[in-house]
């Protein structure tokens, strides 16, 4: 170890007392985006009127609070997805296919729930009578209204299942399941939205940055130290240092938002709550690029792409958005809190819809790596430091703090 002078040393602890500010990462907790993985242990079926977790189901513990009703054709219209499940019957008594749709989390649990019901009784499937609701039929709080509650039985109807089926629910990862009829189950999903369910990473495996020298490289190859092309708040593209990985994992799955252009055409993937810098309808310059949360960028809007033969930032239609799974997630930060991904300006940040409040909130962290790097240290043999695996402290720090300094509902869209 070098020797480091007392005032190197004290500077570090000033910024070490700074770091316990809370902060905005990409995404919060290492949770698993689809179902619990079901054990060998003795199932118990809920009992008639049980309900799981035991809490209310608006509550933080549980689905969390109704956020009003999604109308046909409104913006929030556009985040439910349709669920054509094969394995799945859906009642859909009204005929408009409004029973298929869900939130995202809504679909993945559901969807894990038909494996685990034809698992437990093969033959048997299992059946929605009651999804998204347009028409009134619940009363005026209801999660059915934001596609985020199901009522569901077995395709046989043989209510003698229902308590094992509500156990299997709880099972598939659904936030609050209720016992609550003798004629169904019903089951229920926190706000896709909600920071409670967002998990960690920001960008899939198989995505590339621009190096400084122009070169493309995988984030699974970057390293701390390594220098990318990001912009600075005018637009112009600058080099911008790797400061660390606020998240990495190789293997774990998970769900983003695709966002296609043309010309240039490029495709960027990149987590629902993650920021990127768009505009409504077509742009000539950069200053109308606000940060937005991808999974409100829609077709028509346009995004700022890396010209072809080394241009700089222009303006690039969105021809489509769409839902992809992927595997690795990778959420890398820069000294300027952006880079160039897939070829398209994209924050570092996520959750707060602010890219500059969130670039504010990494100030600390900046200032520790500065001072950091002033000190003598031994030169290591490569290009740079392999970043470990998992979440950086200083986001899981954020998410523990988060909820309590800032509250819960101020950290959702």
């Amino acid at each position: 170890m070098p020797r480091r002078s007392p005032l190197a040393l004290g500077l570090l602890g000033l910024a070490a007392c700074l770091l316990a500010a809370p902060v905005l990462g990409c995404g919060p907790g290492r949770g698993p985006v689809g179902r619990r993985r079901l054990g060998r242990r003795q199932l118990s079926p809920l009992l008639y009127k049980q309900f799981v977790p035991n809490v209310p189901e608006q509550t933080l513990g549980a689905s969390g609070k109704a956020e009003g009703k999604v109308l046909r054709g409104s913006e929030r219209f556009r985040d439910l997805v349709p669920n054509y499940n094969p394995d799945i019957i859906f009642k859909d008594e009204e005929n408009t296919g409004a029973d298929r749709l869900m939130t995202e989390r809504c679909k993945e649990r559901v969807n894990s729930l038909a494996i685990a019901v034809m698992n437990m009784w093969p033959g048997v499937k299992l059946r929605v009578t009651e999804g998204w609701d347009e028409d009134g039929h619940h009363l005026p709080d209801s999660l059915h209204y934001e596609g985020r509650a199901l009522d569901i039985t077995t395709s046989d109807r043989d209510r003698h299942k229902y308590g094992m089926l509500a156990r299997l629910a709880v099972e598939a990862g659904f936030d609050w399941v209720y016992y609550e009829s003798k004629a169904h189950v019903h089951v229920s999903v926190k706000a896709d939205n909600s920071l409670a369910v967002r998990t960690g990473g920001c960008f899939p495996g198989h995505a590339t940055v621009t190096l400084q020298s122009g070169e493309r490289r995988g984030l699974a190859d970057l390293r701390q130290g390594d220098w990318v092309l990001g912009a600075e708040p005018g637009g112009r593209l600058v080099p911008t240092e790797v400061l660390l990985f606020l998240d990495r994992d190789l293997g774990q799955r998970a769900s983003f938002v695709a966002i296609e252009t043309a010309s240039p055409a490029r495709r960027l993937l990149l987590t629902a709550s993650h920021l990127v810098f768009a505009a409504r309808g077509v742009a000539n310059g950069t200053a109308a690029f606000l940060p937005v949360f991808a999974r409100r960028v829609r077709p028509g809007d346009a995004v700022l792409a890396h010209g072809v033969g080394g241009q700089g930032l222009r303006p690039a239609r969105v021809l489509r958005v769409s839902r992809e799974d992927g595997v690795g997630v990778f959420a890398p930060l820069t000294s300027h809190g952006t880079l160039l991904v897939n070829g398209v300006l994209a924050s570092c940040y996520a959750v707060l819809e602010s890219h500059r409040w969130a670039h504010r909130a990494f100030a600390p962290l900046r200032l520790f790596h500065g001072l950091l790097s002033l000190l003598p240290t031994r030169t290591e043999a490569g290009n740079g430091t392999a970043p470990e695996v998992g979440m950086h402290w200083y986001s899981r720090l954020l998410y523990r703090l988060a909820g309590g300094v800032l509250g819960h509902e101020a950290l959702q869209a």
